[in-house]
């Protein structure tokens, strides 16, 4: 019996798309808590974390009331494209997402604060604005650590299964991740496929958790 690979290509595509966004945004969020002083600062801050301790299906269930097709917002993704946000793999990027963008912010957030101070003072006696202080001077500085949380973003999106079961569903060739797939091959005693999706994607994160240990490390015999 032959291997269905859709479930692990699909699950490659939904890390890809979903560390796109989570990189903009929690960058943008670390950036944002790292160097500014805002009323509600902590609360943004406990939020962006609120994925990490919340049960995978409760996060699920926050989505299918976020974004389920009664809701504004799937009303609105219905009536401009025809056909629901849920039950797609789009839903499935923003599953993942929630789950990857804390590990970008708690990590770059921590890269962004321990730069050295004295190369943003220099920018801006220089004139420098505060966008191009971050593209010119602190993005730079905190590249390394900024990629190794993506690699494991891209790591976490790979294995999400709750909170993609529950938006997302399980939908042989249109939703099925491989996360998915492996359960479905467990109940359904099929452990030849499990066992080898088992194995690719342990391969795969462990390859990934290879990489950005690497990174970190170059990072640190950088500075000394």
């Amino acid at each position: 019996m032959s291997i269905d690979w859709f479930p692990l290509r699909l699950s490659l595509e939904v890390a890809a798309g979903a560390t796109a966004v989570s990189l903009v945004i929690g960058v943008w969020l670390a950036w944002l808590l790292a160097n500014k002083s805002f009323r509600g600062k902590e609360v943004l801050d406990a939020l962006t974390a609120l994925p990490l301790a919340l049960p995978p299906t409760v996060l699920g269930y926050y989505l299918l009331v976020l974004i389920g097709r009664s809701s504004v917002i799937g009303r609105a993704w219905e009536a401009v494209t025809g056909a629901p946000l849920v039950f797609t793999w789009r839903a499935a990027v923003i599953a993942s997402t929630l789950h990857a963008i804390p590990l970008l912010v708690k990590s770059s957030r921590a890269a962004l604060e321990n730069i050295d101070r004295a190369f943003e003072r220099a920018g801006r006696s220089l004139g420098a604005s505060e966008w191009r202080l971050f593209w010119r001077v602190s993005l730079p500085l905190a590249r390394r650590p900024i990629a190794a949380a993506t690699a494991l973003a891209f790591a976490r999106s790979l294995g999400d299964f709750g909170a993609t079961l529950m938006i997302a569903g399980n939908i042989p060739g249109r939703t099925q991740t491989a996360a998915i797939a492996i359960y479905d091959a467990v109940e359904s005693g099929d452990s030849r496929t499990s066992l080898i999706l088992v194995l690719v994607i342990s391969a795969l994160t462990a390859l990934i958790v290879f990489l950005a240990n690497r990174l970190e490390q170059r990072r640190g015999g950088a500075v000394l």
